[in-house]
């Protein structure tokens, strides 16, 4: 037994409904608690779950105990549910830590699945990588399975200002019923700087680092196969998002580089990759967009011109490069206009 399924349904749309997890105990009473306290939704009823009745998210072991779900690289859609990001969790001898939760409870649902079709251990730890919602979303259920969410502390302020934006778009980019059941919850404990998780047998060290992506960039790194969880500081195929400092992911990046590591899991693309290898497209990418940035300011070129054009010769490799350049270009503007 893995907890219960309720069956939910939006009270503003009674056709729309679905079944959620509730990690635990398998007490009916729990369904009405857990309703109550997500206004929007009516319970339908509930049963107990086995782990073969929950969805369970595909995962490859990229290293001994070391699991790596791959997301598609698109944008969020109802097609593909918002499965858009790369998720993980490392297995000890006495404990499990996830690696980001996913773009949806039902993701994060899954992800849960996974883990329990491979292991019974308690999960102790989820482990945010960054407040972007593809990776995140899923968080409530790790909480209710009883692990403790841990995440930079410069994510809860940043994760807040956009809780509402996230949540409105989530709807509308993967539809109704996948979402059905997602909320934004804030970590438990915050990383200021360095912490080490002690799974049995191995540790995952957990470190913060100066805006790059994002201001609230963490990574895992796990002592027992060199496997480093790098969420989106490092990209693979989808091309680069620039939602902090492109000279501090730059400087992020060369700082990561220079440490070794058996491989690194990057937040989209494939599963696992070499290191240092592994981060020169990202950091190919991001210094061709401020050397080309700061020749348009030099040349007095308003945003708008600057942006229709800074990396636009870029391209090659990288899929949705249509979808984040532009946006790219325009956040490099807005930064170094002020040097």
């Amino acid at each position: 037994m893995i907890g219960l399924l309720a069956s939910l349904c939006l009270a503003a749309a009674p056709g729309i409904c679905a079944e959620r997890l509730l990690p635990g105990d398998c007490d009916p009473d729990r369904a009405a608690a857990w309703t109550a306290a997500h206004p929007g939704l009516t319970l339908r009823g509930s049963r107990c779950a086995e782990a073969g009745d929950v969805p369970a998210l595909t995962v490859e072991q990229v290293a001994p105990g070391v699991f790596v779900h791959t997301g598609e690289v698109a944008l969020a859609s109802p097609e593909n549910r918002g499965d858009i990001a790369n998720l993980g969790f490392v297995i000890g001898e006495t404990a499990v830590a996830v690696i980001d939760a996913g773009n949806t409870r039902a993701i994060g649902e899954a992800l849960y699945g996974a883990i329990r079709a491979r292991t019974a251990l308690p999960v102790r730890w989820l482990v945010l990588t960054h407040m972007h919602p593809d990776h995140v979303f899923g968080s409530e259920v790790f909480r209710e399975a009883g692990a403790e969410i841990l995440a930079s502390d410069r994510l809860p302020a940043a994760l807040g200002a956009r809780a509402e934006s996230y949540t409105d778009a989530l709807t509308r980019q993967v539809g109704p019923e996948a979402a059905l059941g997602s909320s934004l919850v804030l970590p438990d404990r915050t990383i200021p700087a360095t912490e080490t998780l002690d799974l049995g047998g191995r540790t995952l060290t957990l470190a913060t680092h100066p805006t790059a992506h994002t201001d609230n960039d963490l990574t895992a790194r796990d002592s027992a196969t060199g496997t480093w969880f790098l969420g989106d500081l490092v990209f693979d195929h989808h091309a680069p998002s620039l939602d902090g400092s492109a000279p501090g992911w730059i400087t992020v990046l060369a700082s990561l580089a220079s440490q070794p590591a058996a491989r690194v899991v990057p937040g989209h693309g494939r599963p696992a990759l070499d290191w240092p290898a592994g981060a020169a497209p990202t950091a190919a990418y991001l210094e061709a967009l401020v050397r080309e940035t700061r020749a348009a300011l030099d040349a007095g070129e308003s945003l708008g011109t600057a942006s229709a054009h800074v990396g636009s010769d870029l391209a090659d490799g990288w899929q949705l490069f249509d979808d984040f350049n532009a946006r790219n270009a325009t956040a490099a503007y807005r930064e170094l206009e002020w040097e």
